[in-house]
């Protein structure tokens, strides 16, 4: 999945989602509380595959099983709108602006003004060192 895609989000919290997402998730998928305060979207099968090693955590993993276990089913309605749930909405900032970013194997929605700020605050020359680093 790749592509940057604007949106907005209405007051009822249901947002347009691109359906180039739509058909690389599938009919229902799963949306969650991502890392760098964004929400992430994976398809039903990858989430099921990461629910799966949530679940076989050892007790001490509590923290993290709490953190990714408050997620939501969406299927888009005939417009192609899902609904964010209030709880991450607030989680992610989402306002009215939103970006909807293609992340290789999922999804990632974003506070239009919070990725403008990630990107502004990305450092190309620790990008080329992390690459370098990885093998890339």
């Amino acid at each position: 999945m790749r592509g940057e895609y604007q949106h907005n989000i209405d007051a009822k919290g249901r947002l347009i989602f691109p359906i180039k997402l739509r058909e690389a998730l599938g009919d229902h998928f799963v949306i969650f509380k991502g890392l760098d305060n964004c929400i992430n979207a994976y398809s039903q099968e990858k989430w099921n595959a990461f629910e799966t090693q949530l679940a076989a955590l050892p007790s001490k993993a509590r923290k993290v099983q709490r953190f990714f276990s408050a997620n939501f089913e969406c299927e888009p309605d005939a417009q192609g709108r899902i609904v964010i749930p209030s709880a991450l909405r607030e989680y992610a900032g989402l306002q009215k602006d939103v970006t909807i970013i293609g992340m290789l194997d999922h999804v990632e929605i974003w506070d239009s003004a919070a990725w403008k700020r990630y990107n502004d605050a990305t450092d190309t020359e620790e990008v080329a060192d992390m690459m370098d680093t990885l093998g890339v």
